[in-house]
């Protein structure tokens, strides 16, 4: 007998990319850029060679292209591998360089992990100094919308023995602007020099000129990884942690960065700030709308973080009764990529340290940013889809009656 037609395999699922943040889709202008270094800037740029001269020349403009950027000058600008990395140096090298301060670090309680864990261990980098009080972290508290006391933040700067300051431009976990200004009139008061994250905001919202030191990732605005930024002003005291850093070309990170990375993070940086410039973000639509249906739809669910002051593109709700981790496979399995946990601790698997200090619930939590161009269909299908599988999920836990 002849075989039975087959059935046609199922379509594919359309896959809808709802978590872009610091690994966005990278820009067709930024890969390019990428290609076409790797031709002309493949060399050593600490070599003397015509090949070492061409690849110094393209990683110095990129650092051109971004000091202009930032409103710094170009010697002002570092190379960094990572925007960890660069956080880690900034609050390390700070607080060495200011040793006779003290080694104190004022942070918010939602900072990164990576700013949290280098301030808990400023005060063992800096070295004991006679006379000067012992360093560590110092912790801010926020408010239920995830913004810093301004007036516990100016307490803490004021205190003996603090070496640095450090507020996040935005929080890209919940999207709260920071008043960055108020913050760093607060820490000049004092003396004391303000690091601003600007790794989740930079290219999204403006970033004024109120920072001592500046990180930016411009992995979050579609470059390739392997070069992010670190901007310290000038009179800005640093010493390296590592005295083999002071040996290398680049003592704050020593060996470097890849130059095909670092063009390619200025041009995605160039085209994030002029996206800027255009007027207002269509996303920030879309996440209202996303806000208005999942409030409306999800039964026993925490829409996270303020209405209004926000990232235009970030998004966190949690809920009730169901595992994040679980939340993300089922809407994974449906074809849309999202996220949960904490931005910088997902995947450890551990609890929101930034809900936990906005007192807000850390279980079924789910974290979106709109990757630039997303659409409203998209956004809408992700509504649509998303109640059901909540539902499904409470169902095998024996909830079905919420």
């Amino acid at each position: 007998m002849p075989d039975s037609p087959s059935a046609p395999p199922p379509a594919p699922v359309r896959r809808v990319v709802l978590d872009a943040a610091g690994r966005a889709p990278v820009l067709p202008a930024a890969r390019e850029a990428f290609l076409a270094a790797l031709d002309e800037g493949w060399a050593d740029p600490r070599r003397l060679h015509t090949e070492g001269r061409r690849a110094r020349a393209l990683l110095d403009g990129a650092r051109e292209a971004v000091a202009a950027l930032v409103g710094a000058r170009t010697e002002e600008v570092d190379w960094a591998p990572s925007h960890t990395a660069a956080l880690h140096t900034a609050v390390l090298t700070v607080a060495r360089g200011r040793r006779r301060v003290g080694g104190s670090v004022v942070v918010p309680e939602v900072e990164r992990m990576a700013v949290l864990d280098a301030a808990a261990a400023a005060g063992a980098v800096a070295g004991a100094v006679a006379g000067v009080p012992d360093g560590g972290r110092v912790t801010v508290p926020v408010g239920t919308d995830g913004r810093v006391d301004l007036a516990a933040l100016d307490e803490a700067v004021r205190r003996p023995g603090v070496a640095l300051a450090a507020v996040q431009h935005a929080n890209g976990e919940v999207g709260s602007l920071q008043p960055v200004a108020e913050a760093h009139a607060a820490a000049r008061a004092a003396g004391v020099p303000l690091l601003v994250d600007a790794g989740s905001s930079f290219g999204h919202v403006p970033v004024g000129p109120e920072w001592d030191v500046l990180a930016i990732d411009p992995g979050d605005v579609g470059a390739l990884p392997g070069a992010t930024v670190l901007v310290t002003r000038t009179g800005v005291r640093r010493s390296p942690v590592l005295a083999a850093g002071a040996l290398d070309d680049d003592r704050w990170f020593p060996g470097g960065v890849s130059v095909p990375a670092a063009l390619a993070a200025a041009v995605a940086l160039q085209a994030a700030a002029a996206r800027l410039r255009t007027g207002p973000d269509p996303r920030a639509a879309l996440v209202d709308r996303v806000r208005a249906r999942v409030a409306a739809e999800v039964p026993e669910v925490d829409v996270v973080g303020p209405a209004t002051g926000r990232l235009p593109h970030v998004l966190t709700f949690s809920c009730l009764y169901v595992d994040g981790e679980a939340v993300v496979t089922a809407l994974d399995r449906a074809g849309f990529a999202v996220a949960s946990g904490s931005a910088c601790t997902s995947a450890t698997e551990q609890p929101s340290h930034v809900l936990a200090a906005m007192g807000a619930l850390t279980g079924g939590n789910v974290r979106l940013s709109l990757p630039v161009g997303t659409s409203a269909a998209d956004v809408e299908r992700f509504c649509d889809v998303l109640p059901g599988v909540v539902v499904a999920l409470r169902r095998e836990a024996g909830l079905a009656d919420l």
